[in-house]
C-alpha cells in the first residue's frame, strides 16, 4: 500500500540499503538520554531531519532525569535550549514514574506513534509504564561501555489499553540519512529555513557563500554552533560514506 510518510535511515552494515523503522505515523516522540547512555547531537539531529523531510512532528523526550547531577541537570537544560529554540517541543521525563508521562496517554489516544532512539534510553520502559498489559523485555545498561543492550530487535506495534498505537522500534546506534537531495538539506532545518529567502542566492548552500542569512546567524549565536555543525558535517559527508556509531565522538 502506499506510504504517506516514513522514517528511513541507510543500514549501518550495507551502505547501499535503507531500513524504514515505521510507516504512517501521526507524530515522532525522540526518547534522549544525556547519562547511560549519553545521546549525540550528531545521532538527534540527523534523526530529526528525517522526519522533517516528511512532515512527521517530532517531540524530543529527555528521559532519566532522576539520574542526572547538578551539572548534568546544567547540560539538560542547555540541550533543552538548543531545540527549543530550533522550534521542537522538549519535555524531561521519567519514564518508570507514572505521573511524569501520563500526559501521553491523551497525546497517544487515536493516533499511531513511533518511540526512537539510542538502546537504552528508555523507549520499551516507557511503552510498560504507559500500558500495565504490556510486558516488554528490558535490560540494565552495560556498565563497562555505558551503552544500551538491545531487548527489541525489530520494530512493533502496540494497541494501548487506552487507546491510540505505539510503535516501538530497536535501539540505534547511528542514523545514515538517505533519500533525499543534499541542496535541500537547510529546509530540514526549521531555524536556517526561514532564513532562506534572506541569503543573496536562492541556491545558497550556507557553507562559504557571500552575504547568507545562516551564516550570519550562525556568528551571531541566533542559530547553535552544534547545529550549524553537524549541518555541515552531514553536507561534507561521502553519499557512501557507512556511519559508525562513534562518528560525532
Amino acid at each position: 500500500m502506499p506510504r504517506k510518510n516514513y522514517v528511513i535511515r541507510k543500514s549501518i552494515n550495507l551502505s547501499k540499503r535503507s531500513h524504514i523503522l515505521a510507516a504512517n505515523i501521526d507524530c515522532v516522540y525522540l526518547i534522549v538520554t544525556l547519562v547511560s547512555p549519553q545521546t549525540q547531537t550528531g545521532f538527534i539531529d540527523r534523526f530529526i531531519v528525517t522526519a522533517e523531510a516528511y512532515h512527521i512532528p517530532v517531540t524530543i523526550l529527555f528521559n532519566k532525569i532522576d539520574l542526572y547531577t547538578a551539572k548534568e541537570l546544567d547540560l539538560l537544560d542547555t540541550t533543552k535550549k538548543i531545540y527549543e529554540n530550533a522550534g521542537y517541543r522538549c519535555l524531561t521525563i521519567s519514564a518508570k514514574q507514572a505521573s511524569s508521562v501520563e500526559f501521553l496517554k491523551n497525546e497517544i489516544k487515536g493516533k499511531k506513534v513511533m518511540f526512537g532512539g539510542h538502546s537504552g534510553v528508555g523507549k520499551s520502559t516507557l511503552v510498560n509504564t504507559l500500558d500495565q498489559n504490556l510486558n516488554l523485555k528490558t535490560a540494565n545498561i552495560s556498565k563497562s561501555h555505558s551503552s544500551g543492550l538491545h531487548t527489541t530487535t525489530f520494530a512493533e506495534m502496540f494497541a494501548l489499553s487506552t487507546g491510540g498505537f505505539i510503535i516501538d522500534t530497536p535501539g540505534i546506534r547511528a542514523f545514515g540519512l538517505i533519500d533525499f537531495d543534499k541542496k535541500e538539506l537547510s529546509h530540514y532545518f526549521p531555524e536556517m529555513r526561514e532564513l532562506l529567502p534572506d541569503c543573496k542566492f536562492n541556491n545558497c548552500q550556507h557553507m562559504n557563500e557571500p552575504k547568507c542569512a545562516v551564516i550570519k546567524a550562525f556568528t551571531e549565536d541566533r542559530i547553535a554552533e552544534s547545529r550549524y555543525l553537524n549541518y555541515i558535517k552531514m553536507m561534507e559527508e561521502d553519499e557512501d560514506e557507512t556511519f559508525r556509531k562513534d562518528i560525532y565522538k
